[in-house]
């Protein structure tokens, strides 16, 4: 598994995946009975930190610089 999310992108994930976990423990929003959705938030987390997304893969797509 070689890495495919380059740095903005990784940074990008984790502050998006953050707004989402936002959500859904109701920091900063209303509850709207689909606050569960939020934790969507968790997979551009983890791929963020794994530095891997397989959606990249399966697309052949890479943000990161190359060597």
């Amino acid at each position: 598994m070689t890495r495919n999310v380059g740095t903005i992108d990784r940074v990008a994930r984790v502050v998006i995946g953050l707004i989402f976990l936002a959500y859904a423990f109701r920091i900063g929003f209303r509850d709207t009975g689909w606050n569960w959705v939020g934790f969507i938030g968790v997979v551009p987390i983890l791929t963020a930190l794994i530095g891997f997304c397989p959606a990249y893969a399966l697309f052949r797509i890479s943000t990161c610089r190359p060597n």
